[in-house]
């Protein structure tokens, strides 16, 4: 049984002890999209004009480290640029969606697949990035695997400029719009992981990668 299938089991029992069938009828649906579109949002903080500058900001301030390229045919040199740098391998799995992209051209080896322990970098894409939290919404599919942004020590994300929205109601709204659903894995990325669990000292790389660089691409 493959996590759809689980997923869909533990809503039809919920639904069964609710007295309603398996599935949700189309009505239903469009109900909670109408109440959705009615419901007035609760406060939001104002947000300056430009939402790019404002996710460099707070994304900076979680340990994110940014590079802003104007082009994806740019992407490969500067994520190239940044391994190097910092003393990285350039060796990487990335999300298929980046396949046509010339890394080989920069001296990086990328394959294309799911990460397996030893894979060091991960390479992908995002759904959308918030300005307000400087979050990456990731939403997994079967070229977007969610695993390229968690268990690779350094995470990789080409985020274009038009898909930087202001808050996370955006990025839902987006999503409603574009997807009509949650992905199976919909995850918010915030800077490396990290923890204190442990005598309240913080440690960086607990549940997921030690890094997480972002690459803007200006004219996408």
């Amino acid at each position: 049984m493959d996590t759809t299938d689980a997923r869909n089991r533990i809503f039809a029992r919920i639904r069964n002890a609710q007295h309603r069938p398996d599935a949700a009828r189309e009505n239903e649906q469009a109900a909670a999209e109408d109440y959705l579109a009615r419901h007035p949002q609760g406060p939001r903080p104002a947000m300056p004009d430009d939402l790019v500058a404002t996710f460099i900001g707070k994304a900076e301030a979680l340990s994110t480290t940014i590079a802003r390229v104007q082009a994806m045919q740019d992407v490969p040199a500067a994520a190239a640029q940044y391994l190097q740098a910092n003393g990285l391998v350039t060796q990487a799995v990335a999300w298929p969606t980046l396949r046509e992209l010339d890394w080989a051209g920069v001296g990086c080896h990328v394959e294309y697949r799911k990460p397996l322990g030893e894979d060091l970098v991960g390479i992908t894409g995002c759904f959308c990035a918030v300005a307000e939290t400087g979050a990456l919404m990731m939403m997994s599919g079967p070229e977007t695997f969610a695993s390229a942004t968690l268990l690779p020590e350094t995470h990789i994300a080409v985020v274009p400029a038009s898909r930087i929205v202001a808050g996370h109601e955006d990025a839902f709204g987006l999503m409603r719009t574009e997807r009509g659903q949650l992905s199976r894995a919909t995850n918010f990325i915030a800077g490396p992981s990290r923890t204190a669990d442990i005598e309240q000292t913080l440690v960086l790389g607990a549940h997921g990668p030690y890094r997480v660089h972002v690459i803007i691409v200006d004219g996408a």
